[in-house]
């Protein structure tokens, strides 16, 4: 109801798409009713939980209208604040977020929540992935970076960096959640940094690299003295820094050998993730030019044998 009385204000069309993700109360029932009766309401039942990512891509897919924006279902992001992200959305923008005036969350949830986007922002090299929130408008074509995202560990924020680099904040006030509990536990928040530094970046393979030039480095430093020592005469105990130098600098040489093989599979995996070789913003058709006479019989003649001899049908007809 608030959403309705908001965006006729605000918008000479739009639509709400509710995604229920699997949950066990009647919350379907709910929105399904919602739909057959509250003007422009889409509702999608996913067949379970597949968590909130992956429900937001089911409703993003979905999205009909130029402008998307996401938000929680508790009322947290209060339908009164999407004019300030719309606004916020002018021509030199794509990708706004909704970011909260004052920390509705105690200070450790607070703390790890920041540790995590900070860590994100450092893996993933996303622009302003330490401010990112769910509370997000942004502009329809930036849906092109999600034409390949398949597999159970999507992420919204990492896609959309994918897309564009104007990236903007724009202060909202937040509500406490009425009732309940967030699911985005300390153990949850870590998890889901893990997965996107693990799934979304090959940062973890390049510090194996760099971890045993680093060890290198100390062996070499080990030897160096080792040798200074020998030769001024002053070695106290015969054969310990040659040994540790020579294991650092084998530890060194297996570090950077799997380095350099991961590197390898990163490419491989970075193949795999579903990254958009390109995101087109928009596009202008110019009016096609009259085909030349024996151009438009050879087309003629073409569908013809089209007629004649028909494709199966998942076969897709191009020319």
């Amino acid at each position: 109801e608030r959403l309705n009385k908001v965006m006729a204000d605000a918008t000479t069309a739009y639509e709400i798409i509710l995604v229920v993700d699997g949950s066990p109360d009647n919350t379907w029932e709910v929105a399904d009713s919602l739909a057959k009766r509250s003007g422009p309401v889409r509702a999608i039942r996913l067949a379970r939980n597949y968590g909130q990512h992956n429900a937001l891509v089911a409703g993003l897919r979905a999205a009909r209208f130029e402008v998307i924006v996401t938000m929680d279902d508790d009322l947290q992001h209060p339908p009164e604040e999407v004019p300030k992200l719309l606004a916020a959305l002018t021509d030199d923008v794509d990708l706004v977020y909704g970011v909260a005036a004052t920390e509705e969350h105690g200070f450790f949830r607070n703390l790890t929540s920041r540790v995590a986007k900070t860590g994100m922002a450092v893996a993933l090299g996303a622009q302003n992935a330490d401010q990112a929130s769910a509370f997000r408008a942004f502009r329809a074509f930036m849906r092109g970076g999600f034409e390949q995202v398949q597999g159970p560990h999507a992420s919204i924020d990492v896609t959309l960096s994918w897309s564009t680099t104007r990236i903007a904040v724009q202060t909202v006030d937040m509500a406490d959640r009425a009732e309940g509990r967030s699911g985005y536990t300390v153990g949850r928040l870590v998890k889901h940094a893990l997965n996107m530094a693990l799934g979304y970046s090959t940062k973890p393979l390049r510090l194996v690299t760099y971890l045993g030039f680093l060890v290198g480095l100390i062996g070499v430093g080990l030897l160096t003295r080792m040798l200074w020592m020998y030769f001024d005469g002053r070695t106290t105990q015969a054969g310990f820094t040659t040994i540790a130098s020579m294991i650092a600098m084998f530890a060194a040489a297996q570090m950077v050998a799997i380095g350099v093989l991961g590197e390898y599979v990163g490419r491989i995996h970075s193949g795999g993730m579903g990254r958009p070789t390109y995101v087109i913003r928009e596009r202008t058709e110019g009016a096609p030019s009259e085909l030349p006479l024996a151009a438009r019989e050879e087309l003629a003649a073409r569908d013809a044998e089209q007629t004649d001899h028909p494709r199966p049908a998942d076969v897709p007809s191009m020319r």
